[in-house]
């Protein structure tokens, strides 16, 4: 009897979705607010909170700087990931090989250098580039073959810091003269990533006036002998033919506050061996080039002899069968060939998103990473979203960069783990926060029970026999102008029993999905019985309150205590409940479906046993099908138990036995429940709907005591395997958890 006096006590039990609102005696918590719409509002408050948080964290850390060089590196990557292009036909560079100096020493002579310059006048180039420095008054007769057509383009150097300037050769005029000047990352890596357009002379009085740099000047000219003109258009931004160079922002993809003085553009290079065609001093000089491989071109004369000038960086830099350095020649040609096939073939001219979509893209990853932690618990599935979202971030960043468009991908990146970690974290603080709440709540349900038992030996009449029959006696009808709690009118009655009655009634206070709900009444014992069945029925609906979070878990929409007896509000599904998808109502049932089955109630179970609280009772009739969504959903959580870690088993105490019969492993029909107490209660379930027995019809091995079924149907031996070690006689050599199981029929989908 005091078993059954208990069991009644704790009526959290229900047929339908519970969920939880706390309330005290005769005052009710009036849930507005439809449980979807309030898990959508504090699921996505949960997930803008995140996004925003860590997207502030992260613009934070690249103000300092700190993201900018992994940019910079990833953009690198993806210039030599692109595919190669047709060599630039339109240039020939005549390059200075240390085997050229050996044969005609440096610096080069006038005299070597004017019969460079009349042998290349000779094949009638259109322009020519001339990068070589020396001392200004060896510059007496340079250029006097060609010098007047006005095809000849010279450098000089502007001052900087360290470095006088070196003034331009005295006989070409300053309108044929380009700086020689190039920017690097100086403050990351010192590789070459930007091309300076334009600069303004550092020294008023200087040698070196020119505004153009060498590169800039070289394919402005052979442009404009094209009839090509460059303007300066809306917002000072240069236009050669349609082609527009915008000019460099600060804070242009990965870089933070770069350095943008003069009109400096992102190089979109081409790899260095479809540069253009090269050959060598000496080959010039000697005849050994063809006329075809000059004429009409852009020819550019330079060193590229590391005794003279080490180079520069660049992003190909790191390929094994290149140079590590580049000199400012090539990196010159680069610039000329890029603004000369934006204007001609309409290349792409690299650009990047703006600040706010930048920052917009990254933000969607913070949300993104709130999403899938908040969306899928458990790591596996968690993992490989992870693992695809960044294949996919990458597949776009690599899209776009063939597209010559420079995004963000460290920081996106960044901000996916973070907030995915983030949430995981808050997630699990709310679970532990959650966790000493039932705890607590546990320990006074304890306390109640034992009070209860040490009444009831008191009493030498059960007090609840006269309170029981007068209950049966008015079940057979009831006021249907009576309003339970002036809220909730009767529709009908779905069921009573010795100590309650379960009504289905509509909300009249409430318009929205849950106006139709199931309330329970309990009627406990009075006297001294009713106090602590007032602490037993407030403990457990606690319970339910943070169990009930789950939404295949069933809905406690309030409770209340209305002249001494209780009244627990649910949430009213309309559904059918498993035991009539199964044997014997249907016949046995297919390895696809029992597979599919386990995986949703076992995720439920997860979500319960996260916070320590097995179920006790999983069969069939608790199990329902939900006719909104086809989910299903697990009920009737009167006989929920917290289970505590590191409990010593010869000092456990016995519960009261709880279950149903087939169902229920040895251990809870002893009164020790454990987690896979549930466990085995479904992989019963799983048995019968693959076998089309009840679990009670099954034959025992007379030595282990584990159920004997593989040999009535034919079935996977994985999953016959899975379903064995769910069912085993002895708990210690069962799974030890939900996420075990998980793991293991996910391999046996995949």
């Amino acid at each position: 009897m005091i078993d059954q006096l208990i069991r009644k006590m704790r009526i959290a039990s229900v047929a339908n979705k519970v969920c939880t609102s706390k309330n005290t005696n005769r005052h009710i918590k009036k849930n507005l607010i439809p449980r979807s719409k309030r898990d959508l509002r504090n699921f996505w408050s949960v997930i803008l909170a995140t996004s925003m948080g860590v997207t502030g964290v992260i613009w934070g850390v690249s103000e300092m700087k700190w993201l900018q060089s992994m940019e910079l590196g990833i953009y690198d990557r993806m210039l030599r990931l692109r595919h190669r292009e047709p060599i630039d036909r339109r240039l020939l560079l005549v390059t200075i090989t240390e085997e050229d100096i050996k044969r005609e020493k440096w610096p080069l002579s006038d005299q070597t250098v004017n019969q460079l310059l009349k042998k290349l006048a000779s094949y009638q180039p259109r322009v020519v580039g001339l990068n070589i420095y020396r001392p200004q008054q060896k510059y007496k007769d340079l250029g006097n073959n060609v010098a007047g057509s006005g095809q000849v383009i010279a450098t000089c150097l502007l001052s900087n810091i360290g470095r006088s300037e070196v003034p331009p050769p005295g006989n070409i005029p300053i309108d044929n003269i380009g700086f020689d000047d190039v920017v690097t990352d100086n403050q990351v890596d010192q590789v070459i990533r930007r091309g300076l357009l334009f600069a303004e002379p550092t020294e008023k009085d200087g040698k070196c006036q020119t505004e153009f740099s060498f590169g800039t000047l070289l394919a402005i000219t052979y442009l404009e002998l094209q009839g090509i003109r460059y303007t300066f258009g809306q917002n000072e931004e240069l236009q050669v033919g349609k082609a527009i160079f915008h000019r460099l922002d600060k804070n242009a993809g990965g870089y933070q506050d770069v350095d943008t003085n003069g009109y400096q553009i992102l190089l979109n290079y081409r790899h260095p061996d479809d540069l253009a065609q090269q050959v060598t001093l000496t080959q010039v000089l000697t005849g050994k080039v063809k006329a075809s491989l000059i004429k009409d071109r852009l020819v550019i004369i330079g060193a590229t002899a590391n005794s003279v000038h080490p180079g520069y960086y660049t992003p190909y830099s790191s390929l094994s069968d290149q140079s590590p350095r580049l000199s400012r020649t090539i990196i010159h040609a680069q610039v000329a060939s890029q603004i000369i096939s934006a204007a001609l073939d309409g290349r792409a001219i690299v650009n990047y998103w703006s600040d706010w979509l930048e920052w917009l893209w990254i933000w969607s990853y913070a949300v993104i990473g709130a999403i899938l932690s908040k969306k899928w618990r458990h790591p596996v599935p968690l993992t490989i979203a992870l693992i695809m979202v960044l294949g996919f971030s990458l597949a776009i960043v690599t899209i776009f960069s063939w597209q010559a468009i420079w995004i963000p991908f460290v920081r996106p990146v960044l901000c996916l783990i973070i907030s995915d970690v983030a949430v995981i974290s808050y997630t699990s603080y709310q679970v532990e926060r959650q966790n000493q709440i039932i705890l607590s709540q546990v320990q006074k349900q304890q306390q109640a029970i034992e009070e209860m038992n040490s009444l009831w030996e008191e009493k030498t009449q059960p007090p609840t026999q006269i309170d029981q029959f007068d209950f049966v006696d008015a079940a057979t009808s009831w006021d249907e102008d009576l309003l339970l709690a002036g809220r909730y009118q009767i529709v009908k009655s779905l069921g009573s029993g010795g100590f309650g009655r379960t009504y289905l009634v509509e909300d009249t206070q409430n318009n929205n999905q849950h106006h139709i709900c199931v309330v329970k009444q309990l009627i406990p014992a009075r006297g001294k019985f009713l106090q602590v069945a007032r602490r037993l029925f407030n403990t457990e609906a606690e319970i339910l309150a943070i169990v009930g979070a789950h939404p295949q878990i069933p809905q406690l929409l309030g409770y209340f205590e209305d002249g001494q007896e209780f009244y627990l509000v649910q949430e009213y599904i309309v559904g059918h409940t498993l035991s009539q998808e199964l044997p014997p109502v249907t016949g046995a049932k297919s390895q696809s479906f029992v597979i599919a089955m386990l995986l949703e109630i076992l995720e439920i179970l997860s979500f319960i046993h996260e916070h320590h609280v097995i179920h006790r009772d999983i069969k069939p009739s608790n199990i329902m099908r939900r006719h909104q969504d086809n989910r299903l959903c697990l009920i009737d959580f009167g006989a929920v138990k917290l289970i505590q870690p590191q409990i010593n088993p010869s000092t456990e105490s016995a519960t009261v036995s709880i279950g149903t019969r087939g169902y229920s492993p040895p251990e809870q029909l002893a009164g020790h429940p454990r987690l896979s107490s549930d466990i085995y209660a479904l992989g019963m379930i799983g048995i019968q709907a693959i076998t089309g027995n009840f679990p009670q019809e099954l034959p025992l091995d007379p030595q282990t005591g584990n159920v004997v079924w593989r040999d009535l149907v034919n079935v996977s031996d994985h999953l016959a395997d899975i379903l064995d070690k769910m069912v085993c006689y002895n708990f210690g050599d069962r799974y030890f958890s939900t996420t075990s199981v998980i793991e293991d029929l996910s391999r046996n989908l995949f």
